[in-house]
């Protein structure tokens, strides 16, 4: 076997010797489809080549094993080739020093030298191989020699189909004797370098002229005494407005073409420009497109701050009506006849004439509202006097209520003790600190 190996690498370098580097294979990557034929090689060692050919004992593939490889190839020169392989399939392994059961993964790794007898020049390329591999089955590990023939057709350039048929001869005690026939495609794995670019002599030619020096030449150059923009044909422009400076009229301030380079006017400087302006000659605010805070009413308060923008009205009275001084004395005067059981928020019935006359005045003024406030004298807990007014303003408000004025008019607080009128020491004073206050109002 070694002087097998020996001879055909002495070929190798034999017919190498007289190769040209020009169609040297570059670095390339294959995939392969092949198939394990253990049992033809067993006849073979048993009774030889031709007798197996003779007898029929020529396996076919339906008894063969298949399985997958991979593999790096590269030329070493025009004749001869480095094929690295790695292959997978999966079977019984048929020795007897290999136990297996099932199916198992049987993994090969071969190294071997592909002697061409052409150069990859030519589209049908017959070769022999040899080498050396290893393998894994299971935990079992062997390594073999592989020796075989094979043809290369070239599909397209670099792109190769590669068929190859191997006699594996174990070299350890653990590998079998089989056949290795494999079909698969091989292309390079980087893209071809181009050629050099052939440089040519430029001739010598006077440059042309660009006297301020901008790089817009002097022939194309509007402007050729002052460093300017080729987009605006040599041109300065110091505002970058895109406008030439001779034509623009306001040569350090951005602006527009329709302005004669200037920026759009804003006539009563409110910082709103006169295109957007609706009141380009009065002040205003950008919230108003330019114009001051309406006032609908015409009463001098502006609608932000008018709470009656329909009504004219004093700004002290946030632009509503004021109310007439006769019916603030009515509510007041209601205000004092408001009273209630001892300790309690019962209205007593006394009360109802005047909350009545405030019901009118409501009714007719639809616009009012009230604002009820509840106060007590200093006797007895802060607390309880605090809950006692509360109570005692929310008795008129649904009182109010209850003669249809809607609840959204009307508002109630209680103060307890906290804001007297008079001297909570004498009885004068805390029977005016017992007290009701609605205040009236139209916004």
């Amino acid at each position: 076997m070694k002087k097998i190996l020996l001879l055909l690498i002495g070929m190798g370098l034999f017919v190498s010797s007289f190769a040209q580097g020009e169609y040297k294979k570059r670095p390339s990557f294959g995939i392969h489809y092949f198939l394990n034929d253990f049992k033809t090689a067993q006849s073979v060692r048993s009774i030889g080549l031709a007798n197996t050919i003779n007898s029929h004992k020529w396996h076919k593939t339906n008894n063969m094993t298949a399985g997958m490889a991979i593999s790096y190839l590269q030329g070493m020169n025009n004749n001869l080739d480095f094929v690295g392989t790695l292959s997978g399939s999966f079977l019984k392994y048929p020795n007897s020093k290999v136990i297996a059961t099932d199916n198992i993964l049987l993994l090969e790794g071969a190294a071997t030298l592909n002697l061409k007898l052409l150069s990859d020049k030519y589209i049908l390329n017959p070769f022999i191989t040899a080498g050396i591999g290893g393998s894994k089955f299971g935990g079992y590990y062997a390594a073999f020699v592989p020796l075989g023939i094979g043809a290369q057709v070239k599909i397209v350039d670099e792109v190769y189909l590669l068929l190859n048929s191997q006699y594996r001869v174990p070299v350890t005690e653990n590998a079998s004797y089989h056949f290795y026939h494999s079909l698969g495609v091989a292309a390079p794995l980087f893209k071809k370098p181009e050629p050099a670019p052939v440089v040519v002599p430029v001739p010598v030619v006077e440059p042309p002229k660009d006297r301020d020096g901008d790089g817009v030449l002097d022939s194309l150059d509007n402007c050729p005494d002052v460093p300017g923009l080729a987009s605006l044909a040599g041109c300065p422009d110091r505002d970058g407005d895109g406008i030439i400076d001779s034509e623009d009229k306001c040569p350090d301030v951005p602006g527009l073409a329709r302005y004669q380079g200037c920026p759009i006017p804003d006539t009563d400087k409110d910082g709103i420009n006169d295109e957007v302006d609706k009141c380009p000659t009065v002040p205003g605010l950008a919230r108003y497109q330019g114009c001051p805070i309406p006032d609908t009413d015409g009463d001098g308060v502006n609608d932000e701050e008018d709470k009656c923008i329909n009504e004219k009205g004093p700004a002290s009275n946030y632009g509503c009506p004021e109310i007439s001084i006769d019916i603030i004395k009515r509510v007041n005067l209601a205000a004092k006849n408001v009273f209630f059981a001892t300790a309690s928020d019962k209205l007593l019935k006394q009360s109802n004439k005047r909350l009545d006359d405030v019901v009118t005045i409501l009714n007719e003024n639809p616009s009012f509202k009230v604002q009820i406030d509840g106060h007590t004298d200093s006797q007895g807990k802060d607390e309880y006097n605090l809950d006692l007014s509360n109570r005692r303003a929310a008795s008129v408000k649904a009182y109010l209520v209850s003669k249809g004025i809607a609840e959204s008019r009307l508002s109630s607080t209680g103060y307890g003790e906290t804001k007297p009128i008079a001297d909570n020491t004498k009885a004068a004073g805390r029977a005016q600190n017992r007290r009701v206050e609605m205040t009236l109002s139209n916004y």
